[in-house]
This record gives structure tokens, C-alpha cells and sequence, in this order.
């Protein structure tokens, strides 16, 4: 299982293949129509629970679901932060740890989710498609009212939390997704996604040493493009953060603590790459990152939900984490 309690698919011999068909429902403001997004679930697709639903913006109707632990959930609860969304959007945060069946609200009085009252994520998702075929991830957008989820679809949740909940960001909320770098930025993030974000699973889930050696190859390319592209302009898309630094972030977060020796993605270290280094120590210290970061949440998932990868659950101690606070120097 991945960290988003999605089969990995690793067979021998071959590279690690992530299972991307999630529930396409979109949660749209009023006035708004469905995007070519949604072209990846034609009607009546065998890979879509049902055809897309459209649920109207609503402030405090819906729950995000997303565990601290989780990188693809941490990019949720960083643009909730980001554009001011605290007091209209709830959030659950289940524990680092899970079985094969769900993840779990541990971390809550009672093990239970104040608002959903359930122990586990998986309810709701039951809640909704009672036979659902699918591992139960984190983000989910949860619709209070029934207890059921309405998506777990993490890059369109995002997408969705700028695009489609304007009227409720703060007032100085940054513009993750420029319109003279959308094209750009696509590509950009397109890249970061295939080759970095999902690139560390490619090394640490390899079936065998060639697809293993071919994932750290493609991933030390990336970092080195990211490295140059990052030495002279302080965010990925310029002067401003924007949607694809929230992408990266997450992975750099984890990549000393977790990637570098876990994932075997150990031609060196983060704190060994001056811009890349920089630029996330940067970004950690801006307000609506830092915060959502929890160490010990991070490596204690990793280690000990990846049995395969770490058979004896033991958590390492290191590394140091002092740093994340000394100065850039990129301001």
C-alpha cells in the first residue's frame, strides 16, 4: 500500500504504477460548468463509481479529510491555508498510521472525528458507495450533511479550493494560478508531478534493481532541471507563489526524513542542493506551510505503514530538523 492507502501495483520486474481513478464529483460555485478536466471519466466509464455529480459551494457544508502524514493531503490543507478557507472549510486529520482497511481518527478524543463522528474514513466513503472498489485516500471532500464523500480527487480538490471558492478567500489570498503562467505552469507541474512527487514511490516501490535504477535516474534529472530553474528566480514560476510551489513543497518536506533512505533516492541530500535547498526552507517559513508540517507524523507513516520497504517498523531518529529554520536567503 501507499501512504494514500492505494494499491501499489508493483509486480516483479516492472516500476511502481499509482492507481489515478478517483471520484470525479465536483464541488462548483454557482454559475460554473464542468472543465475538460472531467474528459478523464466519460459517461459510463468502468473506472468512475458513478457519472460526475455537481455539488453547489456551500460554506460549512463539507469536511476536509486530510492526514499531516500524507504528502498528496498536504497540499490540500497548504491551499486551504493559503487562501484563507479555515473558517469555511472543516478539517479532519486522521493519524499517520493506517491498516489496509482505512485510515483512522486516532488522533481525536475517543479515536472518533468530532464533526463525522466516525473512527475511521473508510465510513464515509461506505457512507456513499457502499461496495466502493478503490483504496480509501486522503484528501476527501466530505459532505457533512449525509456523511458521505463527495471526492477524493487531490489535484482537482485544489484546483477547485482556488477556481471555485473565490467569494470566500481572504482578501489578500494569493493568486496560485496566474493567467499569463497557466500554460507554463501546467507543463511545469506536469513535469514535477511524474517525475518528483510520484518519482521518490518509483524508486521506493521498483520491482526490480533495472526499474529501480531507471526511477532514480528520471527522478535525479528533475531535481537537478528544478535545481537550476530555482538558482535564479525565487518560486518555480517567478516572483510568486503559485499552486506548482505547493506541489514540490510537499515532496521536498519529505524527501531527507523519508525519501533519501527509505526511498533509497540517495544520491545526496536535499540540504546538499543549494537552490532547492533554499527555496523550501523559504517556503517552509512562509505562513500557511511550516504549520501544516509534522515530522513525526511524516516518518512514523512511512516507516511503519510501508512493511514491505521497512519490515521491522523501526523510526529513525534523525535527521536534524533545526535547520528548516535558519535563514534562506532568498528574499
Amino acid at each position: 500500500m501507499t501512504e494514500d492507502n492505494t494499491p501499489t501495483y508493483v509486480s516483479k520486474g516492472q516500476e511502481f504504477a499509482r492507481d489515478m481513478n478517483y471520484i470525479p464529483d465536483r464541488i462548483l460555485a454557482s454559475g460554473s460548468s464542468l472543465d475538460p478536466l472531467d474528459d478523464r471519466f466519460p459517461s459510463g466509464s468502468k473506472d468512475s463509481p458513478r457519472d460526475v455529480q455537481v455539488w453547489p459551494v456551500e460554506p460549512g457544508r463539507y469536511r476536509l479529510v486530510a492526514a499531516k502524514a500524507c504528502p498528496w493531503a498536504n497540499r490540500a490543507i497548504i491551499v486551504r491555508n493559503l487562501l484563507g478557507l479555515e473558517d469555511v472549510i472543516s478539517i479532519g486529520l486522521p493519524g499517520p498510521t493506517h491498516d489496509k482497511r482505512s485510515w483512522t481518527f486516532d488522533l481525536d478524543p475517543g479515536g472518533v472525528d468530532p464533526v463525522l463522528g466516525f473512527e475511521r474514513l473508510q465510513q464515509a466513503y461506505f457512507a456513499r458507495f457502499p461496495d466502493y472498489p478503490r483504496g480509501i485516500t486522503v484528501p476527501a471532500m466530505v459532505d457533512v450533511p449525509t456523511k458521505g464523500v463527495v471526492t477524493n480527487d487531490f489535484p482537482q480538490i485544489t484546483h477547485d479550493l482556488f477556481f471555485e471558492w473565490r467569494d470566500h478567500h481572504r482578501p489578500d489570498a494569493p493568486d496560485l494560478w496566474p493567467d499569463d503562467l497557466r500554460e507554463e505552469m501546467e507543463s511545469v507541474m506536469q513535469r514535477i508531478f511524474t517525475e518528483v512527487n510520484n518519482g521518490v514511490y518509483r524508486c521506493g516501490f521498483a520491482g526490480s534493481q533495472e526499474a529501480y535504477e531507471a526511477g532514480y535516474d528520471r527522478l535525479w534529472t528533475a531535481m537537478d532541471w528544478l535545481e537550476e530553474r530555482l538558482t535564479d528566480r525565487r518560486y518555480l514560476m517567478g516572483d510568486a507563489i503559485t499552486e506548482a510551489d505547493v506541489r514540490l513543497f510537499t515532496t521536498l518536506a519529505r524527501f531527507d526524513p523519508v525519501y533519501h533512505g527509505h526511498f533509497k533516492c540517495n544520491r545526496n541530500k536535499l540540504t546538499e542542493m543549494p537552490a532547492l535547498w533554499g527555496y523550501a526552507r523559504d517556503l517552509f517559513q512562509t505562513p500557511g506551510f511550516g504549520e501544516t508540517i509534522d515530522f513525526d507524523q511524516i516518518k512514523a507513516h512511512y516507516y511503519v505503514v510501508h512493511t514491505d520497504v521497512n519490515p521491522s517498523g523501526i523510526i529513525p531518529k534523525g535527521p536534524s530538523l533545526e535547520e528548516w529554520h535558519s535563514a534562506h536567503g532568498r528574499s
